[in-house]
């Protein structure tokens, strides 16, 4: 059963008289039948904890710094009427007490912790966000990664790896900066891309004629659950591995890559929807950073003197990890040069930043 979590904040101007407004919210506590316990909370203001009927749990602290904060929990099947009637209660309360010395009060919607449906994704940049999602479609995990497509009534169908929105039906935007945004002519070109398990860019590329398109995906059951569960994304492309203008080959992209190089294979798009770029420069995101470093050297050499590799950045806010990224570009072993997008990918709920590279 999951619990719903609320809280109840306000900021003061200046320190409160905790035992008056201790004493005025006595009654409250009183009528919805908790029992106080007072902590001791080492010089630090007044802490006390009440349980009441229903499984009902709460946190009052008074900060000697001025700030009160209320913590309520309760069950999933607690009346929220009542609850709402507790917390305005209290809030009025408060209102009268600290009257003339509250500069903010903040109460927001129930955190809902432990549900069968998780509706909590952050952001890359490490914001909280709270989708409408109200079903899981798809849940499985691959030799290599966690696979979730989850329902949002806003969005559409999302896809989740390892805890990390993918893309949903509604990110179009995505698919199209990774492609050069319309501006790129595909007829009659040859396009590898990596990753893209979704379908979302083979769908998009399909559609502009190309000579031929490889797509390299590692995890088939990235493709499985997309080709039944993400259908507004990929269109029918993930229905046969092969097509008229495309081959889907479910194999790791890197030696392929190598066996390209050592044939000459060589193509005018490359498209890397892989991984972004790593949210750290910390040492345990080297690994990452080799990889990327790779993939670029390696894409770089079966790409045409006069092709474009396309890829995504990360998050706009994660300056320092996306001027890291533009270093390595420097120090790979063909010289380059780049540009680059910040786009609005609707399921991510932040701008992210795109990069289209050639070879000088």
């Amino acid at each position: 059963m999951a619990v719903r979590h609320y809280t109840l904040d306000l900021k003061l101007r200046a320190p409160a008289d905790v035992s008056a407004t201790v004493r005025g919210l006595q009654s409250i506590f009183q009528e919805q039948e908790m029992t106080e316990t007072v902590h001791d909370s080492e010089g630090h203001g007044y802490l006390a904890t009440f349980v009441g009927k229903n499984g009902r749990f709460a946190i009052l602290r008074m900060h000697s710094h001025g700030l009160v904060t209320f913590d309520l929990q309760c069950l999933e099947g607690d009346e929220e009427a009542q609850v709402d009637n507790l917390l305005n209660a209290l809030e009025k309360k408060l209102k009268t007490l600290l009257d003339g010395n509250i500069q903010r009060i903040k109460r927001l919607p129930a955190l809902v912790r432990g549900s069968d449906v998780d509706r909590y994704w952050p952001t890359a940049d490490g914001r909280l966000m709270e989708y409408d999602i109200d079903e899981v479609v798809y849940e499985k995990d691959s030799a290599y990664q966690n696979i979730k497509i989850l329902h949002s009534r806003q969005f559409g169908n999302m896809l989740i790896l390892n805890g990390d929105v993918n893309l949903a039906e509604s990110d179009q935007p995505y698919t199209e900066a990774i492609m050069g945004s319309g501006k790129e002519n595909y007829a009659g070109k040859e396009v590898l891309i990596l990753g893209g398990g979704d379908g979302g860019i083979l769908h998009e590329a399909v559609k502009l004629k190309p000579k031929m398109i490889t797509l390299v995906e590692i995890d088939e059951l990235v493709i499985n659950g997309c080709r039944k569960h993400m259908r507004k994304t990929c269109g029918n492309v993930l229905d046969n591995l092969k097509g008229d203008c495309y081959e889907i080959l479910v194999q790791d992209c890197v030696p392929v890559l190598k066996k390209f190089v050592e044939q000459g294979r060589m193509f005018d798009y490359v498209i890397n929807d892989l991984t972004a770029v790593p949210i750290s420069t910390a040492p345990e995101e080297d690994s990452t950073w080799e990889f990327l470093r790779l993939i670029l050297d390696l894409s770089i050499r079966v790409l045409r003197p006069s092709g474009k590799y396309f890829t995504q950045g990360n998050c706009a806010n994660l300056t320092d990890a996306l001027s890291e990224y533009e270093k390595l570009l420097g120090r790979l072993s063909c010289k380059v040069d780049f540009s680059k997008e910040v786009v609005c990918v609707p399921s991510y709920m932040e701008l992210w930043v795109f990069y289209t590279i050639w070879k000088k």
